[in-house]
């Protein structure tokens, strides 16, 4: 028997507001012969809430700052998730002036993604290069390194060579530099 009454739109689900699904993103690393394996778990928006859900899952785990210096460039800094950052030295590092974090609305505009899912794999969605990618060399020393897939209730896990490989197949190879 059919429900009477006005017909309800479907919630639109946050995956389907992004350019690239983490379906899509996988299917390109695997198609770049990645070995990726991905978890799922409650979405977590802080370094603490995915240290209180990750159990044991092996590898580096990081976090990621969206920042914009005064000249409106836009940077994405994936470092290891313990790293203590003080923007104003890494802008001066960088050579890039002063840093300020950057709004959702750019987030979107420029990565495809949504606050508390920053990644390094959102320059799928970056085909301008309009955001340079820094990557902390510490990460470097980790068999693997866990990065969410585009949205922060997964976790992918790959060598960080291999995060390396599939940032330069998206035309932004990573500054490295060690921010310890």
């Amino acid at each position: 028997m059919a429900e009477t009454g006005t017909p309800q739109s479907p919630k639109q689900s946050p995956e389907a507001a992004l350019p690239t699904a983490p379906e899509s993103l996988l299917a390109r690393l695997e198609a770049l012969g990645i070995d990726a394996k991905t978890v799922s778990h409650p979405p977590v928006f802080t370094v603490e809430e995915a240290k209180a859900l990750r159990g044991e899952l092996p590898g580096a785990h990081i976090k990621n700052l969206f920042l914009r210096n005064k000249k409106g460039a836009m940077w994405l800094v994936t470092c290891l998730e313990d790293r203590a950052i003080d923007l104003k030295d890494l802008g001066r590092r960088l050579e890039a002036g002063r840093f300020s974090f950057g709004s959702a609305d750019r987030l979107m505009t420029y990565l495809g993604i949504l606050p508390g899912s920053v990644t390094p794999f959102a320059v799928i969605n970056d085909k301008q290069q309009a955001v340079t990618m820094v990557l902390d060399s510490g990460v470097m020393d980790h068999d693997l390194v866990n990065c969410h897939p585009l949205m922060n209730d997964r976790t992918t896990a790959i060598s960080p060579q291999d995060l390396i490989r599939f940032l330069e197949a998206e035309d932004h190879a990573p500054q490295l530099i060690d921010l310890g």
